[in-house]
């Protein structure tokens, strides 16, 4: 069977005859709240059914320590996903919003407090932003272990932008109460 264009769709490279370049991006996830492990394998299937959205690798899931939440917060489970995208950073980070509501996020004005699915960008190619609705790279992702140890384990000459190699950084983090979880896997479907 043949797919004939919708003629009423126009895209908008179609007009400037622009390529839009494939980005590597980096998507952190993380679950303290509920069926944790549910909601992670839920946000890869949704990035990977995300179109113009590749996903290239899935880390292995770690079980962390709440880091700069409230005292009753329970552990995380979290994991590191890589894509190839030709989306934008914008409706990249429109589209992890998107995947966060769908798992019940609630939004706090209490600094990290526990959630059902949190759905970072981590960095997207070389894109810069100090936008307060996307900060790329992500300010806080060099320093945190449950971050940079998942996606060690992905890509272990990864760079991180304008502060060098996730293996360096990753030495200076705080690794305590980051412990792998090998009995959990999530899978790209």
């Amino acid at each position: 069977m043949t797919e004939t264009p919708n003629p009423n769709i126009i895209d908008a490279d179609t007009l400037t005859g622009e390529m839009r370049p494939i980005r590597r991006a980096v998507l952190a996830l993380g679950s303290n709240l509920g069926e944790r492990m549910t909601a992670l394998q839920g946000a890869v299937n949704a990035i990977a059914d995300t179109p113009d959205v590749w996903v290239t690798g899935v880390s292995p899931v770690y079980e962390t320590e709440p880091v700069d939440c409230p005292e009753d917060a329970k552990s995380y489970l979290n994991a590191v996903v890589t894509v190839d995208t030709t989306l934008a950073a914008t409706r990249l980070m429109d589209r992890a919003l998107a995947i966060e509501d769908a798992f019940e996020r609630e939004r706090s004005e209490i600094k990290n407090a526990p959630r059902t699915l949190d759905v970072d960008l981590i960095v997207v190619g070389d894109r810069r932003s100090d936008e307060p609705a996307l900060r790329l790279p992500h300010p806080r992702a060099s320093e945190r272990a449950f971050v940079l140890q998942p996606w060690f384990d992905l890509e272990p000459d990864a760079e991180f932008p304008e502060l060098g190699p996730v293996a360096l950084l990753l030495e200076k983090a705080d690794s305590s109460g980051v412990t792998r979880r090998d009995d959990l896997t999530l899978e790209i479907q």
